[in-house]
């Protein structure tokens, strides 16, 4: 089954980290929805979401992932408390369309900001999959603030930990 990642799910890394059986498909297109930091999540923070807005587009990422991992993704989500799973049609960047699932905040507040390691997350998986760079610079663009839980902030960067030290070893 294909499940079409817009936020910080299109990181390969914090996916594998949740549902380690996921391999990237590619970057697909979304018509009609736009992606905004405004769902309300139980940290107090921001996350993404998705909302209708005719004539938009989000990008994305679409996984593969196997049915019986599915309900480990729902649960990390929150589907059903927070996130709505939903069905959408997207298009690959080859011009293939595929059926896919995501999810949809239930819970949108327009007065939180992202923390900076969510923020993180989503620009990471942005860049690692090409993502045209107007894209990335809308990301960017959004204000973050930072986790007063140090102990989590780490933890959420810590995925990356590895990858950052190969990239600054000498050569």
């Amino acid at each position: 089954m294909f499940y079409f990642a817009y936020g910080s799910n299109m990181s390969s890394r914090r996916l594998l980290a949740r549902v380690p059986s996921a391999r990237a498909v590619g970057v697909a297109h979304l018509s009609d929805y736009v992606m905004t930091f405004r769902k309300h999540s139980h940290d107090g923070s921001a996350k993404c979401t998705i909302e209708s807005q005719p004539g938009a587009g989000t990008l994305g990422v679409v996984y593969r992932i196997p049915e019986d991992q599915r309900y480990t993704l729902d649960r990390i989500e929150g589907q059903g408390f927070g996130y709505a799973v939903t069905d959408v049609k997207v298009v690959l960047q080859e011009g293939r369309t595929l059926p896919a699932f995501t999810y949809v905040g239930t819970d949108i507040d327009d007065t939180l900001q992202p923390y900076s390691w969510y923020k993180y997350h989503v620009l990471t998986g942005a860049l690692e999959h090409g993502i045209v760079q107007q894209y990335v610079d809308n990301i960017k663009a959004v204000s973050a603030i930072e986790d007063p839980n140090q102990g989590r902030h780490s933890y959420e960067l810590s995925i990356y930990q590895e990858l950052n030290h190969y990239l600054l070893q000498p050569t």
